[in-house]
């Protein structure tokens, strides 16, 4: 067992809070850095009235001072939401920082997240249980953050009552349809709420489409800040390793290794439950500068969207993601780019070879050659999967994995393996309540106990 997981409780996560709110305030630093100050008042009136519906780039709408400022405030309050209710700690707190962060550049607001989150809440108070159980589902949930906008605030005939009454709606329904929709996919999508988001969003859209008051496609894509995003992102990521190698010292490495050697990444895996948080730290460094590497040595462009997926990357590796089982997915995406009729460099594109990795179980899980189809048919479901939604759910990528979780994990059990499979025996609820150490070794076991019976 790493030597991490003899540290005391309370000590693991003793800078949890205290690293979280540093970074949004590294966050709203860089609004001030990057933009004109004058610039940044407008700029958030513009970003709060806007759909925000897929591809809504708030560095290219409102400029990067908004859009960082937001992205902070965003994550400040998601932080201290969480701190007030007490919730048990765990990786996916780290999760919840990356989503909250990422998608705060480009559809996620300081206004259009509190519908869902209050719906999540009065579902509590209707199962009577504490909300603290729910609220990483609540933060997860804001997903469909745009469907808010879009009805409250945005629209020809916008109701801000409507679209409390609609975010409300969302973040009640959202709870019980994604503690069923995790168990269908096996543990082989990392995004489920992406998932849920999306069959939830393929009720409600057509209703407002039918009705004639369908989102307006939006195009909104920032070039032009490489450099400087680049800087913070290679800063980032160097923060990470070398403050898990601080943490860890040589057992941290040692720890990563291990990791990344025998952990397939099957949800539920919490890295930093498993491993401490200096092998975590690690791995979120290396994931986030390949995915930084990814978008740069293919001529992409850092923006928003962009930077925002890096940050989703860095979050989930703290529950699955890392090195091997990434990199094959991401190659499935590249190869879909020369197969298909698409460009790498399509922004859609850009943001599923950093998304895909939901995927990244199947890798870990079934090997690399699956991780690269699993990534090949992405690369084309995905700019499709979501057409019916409108672009109001931001987690799209988690739609599409969740779709191709639920047909390839059967199919490769049964033709490749000779195994039938059966349905997730983790429960959804279970990966936000737990803050124990875990034994990575046992943990793995467990994990491959429901697709080891033979027919």
């Amino acid at each position: 067992m790493p030597h991490t997981l003899l540290h005391h409780q309370q000590h693991k996560y003793k800078y949890l809070y205290a690293a979280g709110f540093t970074f949004c305030l590294v966050l709203i630093l860089m609004g001030f850095l990057l933009d004109d100050p004058r610039n940044i008042l407008p700029g958030f009136v513009i970003l709060l009235r806007s759909q925000d519906v897929l591809i809504t780039d708030y560095i290219a709408l409102a400029g990067p001072g908004a859009a960082f400022i937001n992205a902070g405030l965003v994550t400040a309050l998601s932080l201290g939401l969480k701190w007030l209710v007490d919730e048990p700690h765990n990786g996916t707190d780290i999760v919840d920082i990356g989503l909250m962060s990422g998608f705060a550049l480009f559809g996620k607001n300081i206004l259009n997240i509190w519908p869902i989150i209050l719906g999540t809440f009065l579902f509590t108070k209707l199962k009577r249980e504490p909300f603290g159980k729910f609220v990483s589902v609540a933060l997860l949930a804001t997903s469909l953050s745009p469907l808010v906008s879009f009805v409250g605030l945005s629209s020809g005939h916008s109701s801000p009552l409507l679209g409390l009454l609609v975010g409300i709606a969302v973040g009640f329904l959202v709870v019980p349809l994604s503690i069923y929709t995790y168990r269908i996919q096996n543990g082989m999508n990392l995004y489920n709420m992406g998932f849920a988001c999306g069959l939830l969003a393929m009720v409600i859209v057509p209703l407002f489409t039918a009705a004639n008051r369908s989102p307006k496609k939006a195009h909104y894509w920032a070039v032009g800040y490489n450099l400087p995003l680049g800087l913070l992102l290679a800063v980032l990521c160097l923060v990470l390793i070398l403050a898990g190698t601080l943490y860890g010292k040589r057992d941290a490495w040692r720890d990563y290794g291990h990791m990344v050697r025998h952990m397939s990444g099957r949800s539920p895996s919490d890295f930093l439950r498993m491993f401490g948080p200096g092998a975590t730290l690690i791995n979120m460094g290396i994931n986030g500068a390949v995915a930084t590497a990814l978008i740069l040595l293919t001529g992409g462009d850092l923006n928003g969207p962009t930077v925002g997926c890096i940050f989703t990357v860095i979050g989930f590796s703290a529950t699955g993601k890392h090195i091997r089982n990434i990199l094959p997915i991401m190659a499935g995406v590249l190869l879909g780019s020369v197969v298909f009729h698409f460009s790498i460099n399509d922004p859609a594109v850009q943001i599923a070879a950093l998304l895909c990795t939901t995927l990244a179980p199947i890798s870990g899980v079934f090997g690399w050659p699956f991780g690269v189809l699993a990534g090949f048919l992405h690369s084309a479901l995905v700019l499709e999967a979501g057409s019916v939604a409108e672009g109001v759910n931001l987690y799209n990528n988690g739609f599409s994995g969740g779709l191709l979780a639920i047909v390839l994990y059967p199919v490769i059990s049964a033709i490749f393996y000779h195994r039938q499979a059966v349905l997730q025996n983790k429960e959804y609820m279970d990966v936000f309540l737990n803050e124990n150490s875990l034994s990575p070794d046992e943990e793995e076991q467990n994990h491959s106990k429901d697709i080891d019976m033979p027919y």
